[in-house]
This record gives structure tokens, C-alpha cells and sequence, in this order.
């Protein structure tokens, strides 16, 4: 039987990967806080573009609102809940869904950061799977309307990467990544903690700047400034991973060490770290999007900041490293998230 599924938080992620889960006909049921784009879904089902190469299609919805949930209880359980919240929202909205989950079912984290220990903590590591969706470039643009900034990736790259914290290949791993596979490429991964810190690397290379500056990614990698900043802030939580242990993957097509050696001045490392990321904005629509945390302060919403630098921050002195870079994006988003700063690309200059 096909299994009943619920996507809490039906926002840029959300609202794409359920909608082609949604779309190959599986029972799917989309939780979202916005009412407008709540009702959007009822009437009108959602509507996915890309910026090339992708037919834009809809598909008709069954959407509830957050304060609906309880009517679940008069429903056959819930066998696999997505969390597709913000962090700082992990923690309420799966203890939302908790009750609804059928006797076997699971909660997936497919969020930025890290978040399967919180969710871990309420359903139990045994209930726990994470979904990294790597280089999707997903916004929601309106009620009911999501656009992916780029077309699938396919064998290019591959966004999904699909894990139990304990590494072990279950059936629910591979029923996880069966389903995100219908909207793009997606793997299963022995070492989640590795793949999540590889991911958070390349979130805090480029979430904060965006919203610290309120540039899109393409004029942050243009700028010689911003571009070096942004191989320190990467550089940092490279060494941070690398002393918790992690084995990190490849970052725009770079290894980790050219990263880090770019961000800590080498220069033959920083020639090829200028080159990759100059090329990348080259080709047609590169760069042309926000990352979520710039989307979340042009829309006035909070930002992901300390669960990204600031979680590099906060593990650079668990493990003695200094932190620097990070220190300084973590508090100056802060304060532009706060009214007390513009976004300006000069916070970052000197």
C-alpha cells in the first residue's frame, strides 16, 4: 500500500519535493502555517517552474492549515512525516505531528542544518531519518507557487542524499530515497553526520552573506571581497568538520581542502577557488537566485543564522578552533535581522 505522508512545511523545499511526490499519485497531505498559501493549495493546487529545461506543471493538493492537525486524529495514522520547517521550528512542529505517526511510521528531517537529534529527542533515533537536498535553489514566490531557480540536476550533481543517523541501509532509507528520487537524483548514505556538515559548509559560505549584504549569490561570487570572505567563513568549518571527524564530500566541485587552503590564503589554492567559483556564475542564470536565508530576510522573516555560522562557531570551541569569519557574519546578520543594520555589502568590508 502506498504510504500516507505528510509534509510539514510547505514552503520552497516542501511544497517542490511533495509536489512531485504528490504528482506520481501517492497520498500526501501538506501542513503549512501561511494561510493564504494554505487556501492557494486548496483551490488551485501547487504550481511548479524551473528556469529552464522543465515543463511548468500543477497538481492538485489536499492542504491544511496548522491549526487543522488535530482533525489527523480521525484519520489512518501517518506513516512518514517530513519536516520541511525552518530549525527553529523543528522542535514544536514535530512534536505536532508526533501523535498522527502510525505505530512504525518515521519523521524525516529534510531541512538545512541539523536537526535529526531534535527530532530524535521526541520520536526516538529508531523513527529518525535525514533528507539533505544539496544545491536545489528552491523559493517560494507566492501562495500556492514554487520556483526552482535552475533545472533538474540529474547526473550533473546529485541533490538528494538520503540516511539514518546510525549509517545503516534500512527499508526506510530506501523508501526515503525512492520518494525524493521522483523530483531529482538522490543517494543513500552510510555517514549522515558527514553529508549534513559538507551541506552546512556550503550554507555558510553563502546563506549569511546574502543576507548580510542583500546581494544574490551572483554579485556575492563577483565581488573579490565578498568571494575571499566567503573561502574563510568556508575554510573555518571545513577544519571544524574535519576535527569532529567528518569525512566531507566535494563542494562545487572542489575538494575541501582547496576550500580551506583558499580561505587561509593559499595562493595557488585561491587561484582555483577563484576560477571554480567565477566560472560557476558564467553560465546562463548561474547565481541568479538568493539562498533561503536571503529569501528570509527580504520577506522580513528570521533567519537559520545560528544554526549555521553560528553552529560552526559554537563547535570551533568545543574542538579549539577559532572561528573568526563565522563570529562576525553570526552577529552582524543578527543585527541586520533585528532593524539595527541595512543590508550592506560594506558590513563585511576591511
Amino acid at each position: 500500500m502506498s504510504p500516507r505522508i505528510a509534509i510539514v512545511g510547505a514552503g520552497a523545499v516542501g511544497g517542490y519535493v511533495g509536489a512531485h511526490i504528490a504528482q506520481a499519485g501517492h497520498d500526501v497531505t501538506f501542513i503549512d502555517g501561511w494561510p493564504a498559501h494554505v487556501e492557494a493549495m486548496r483551490a488551485a493546487g501547487l504550481t511548479v517552474t524551473h528556469l529552464k529545461d522543465v515543463a511548468p506543471f500543477n497538481v492538485p493538493v489536499r492542504a491544511m492549515h496548522i491549526t487543522d492537525v488535530q482533525g489527523l486524529a480521525k484519520e489512518a495514522p501517518v506513516d512518514i512525516a517530513f519536516i520541511c520547517m525552518k530549525s527553529y521550528d523543528t522542535a514544536w512542529s514535530t512534536e505536532m505531528i508526533k501523535p498522527y505517526l502510525a505505530a512504525d511510521g518515521y519523521v524525516v528531517s529534510l531541512q538545512n542544518c541539523i536537526n535529526e537529534p531534535v527530532i530524535a529527542s521526541i520520536v526516538g533515533e529508531d523513527k529518525t531519518l535525514g533528507s539533505i537536498a544539496s544545491s536545489i535553489t528552491v523559493e517560494l514566490t507566492g501562495p500556492g507557487q514554487v520556483f526552482r531557480a535552475a533545472g533538474k540536476s540529474g547526473d550533473a550533481h546529485t541533490v538528494f542524499r538520503v540516511g539514518q543517523p546510525d549509517g545503516t541501509i534500512t527499508e526506510r532509507v530506501k523508501q526515503v530515497r525512492d520518494l525524493v528520487a521522483l523530483t531529482d537524483s538522490a543517494l543513500m548514505t552510510t555517514d549522515l553526520a558527514s553529508e549534513r556538515w559538507t551541506k552546512l559548509v556550503l550554507n555558510v559560505m553563502g546563506n549569511g552573506v546574502s543576507a548580510c549584504t542583500g546581494l544574490k549569490s551572483r554579485d556575492t561570487i563577483a565581488d573579490d571581497g565578498l568571494r575571499q570572505f566567503m573561502a574563510r567563513l568556508g575554510s573555518e568549518a571545513i577544519r571544524v568538520g574535519q576535527a569532529l571527524g567528518h569525512t566531507l564530500e566535494e563542494m562545487h566541485h572542489l575538494s575541501p581542502e582547496i576550500i580551506a587552503r583558499a580561505g587561509e590564503g593559499d595562493a595557488d589554492a585561491k587561484r582555483l577557488y577563484d576560477e571554480n567559483r567565477l566560472d560557476s556564475i558564467r553560465k546562463p542564470g548561474g547565481g541568479e537566485h538568493r539562498p533561503s536565508m536571503g529569501q528570509d530576510m527580504v520577506k522580513g522573516r528570521r533567519t537559520e543564522i545560528e544554526f549555521m555560522n553560528g553552529l560552526v562557531v559554537e563547535r570551533g570551541k568545543q574542538v579549539g578552533i577559532a572561528t573568526p569569519a563565522n563570529a562576525l557574519l553570526t552577529d552582524i546578520v543578527k543585527k541586520v535581522e533585528r532593524g539595527e543594520l541595512k543590508p550592506d555589502k560594506r558590513h563585511l568590508s576591511g
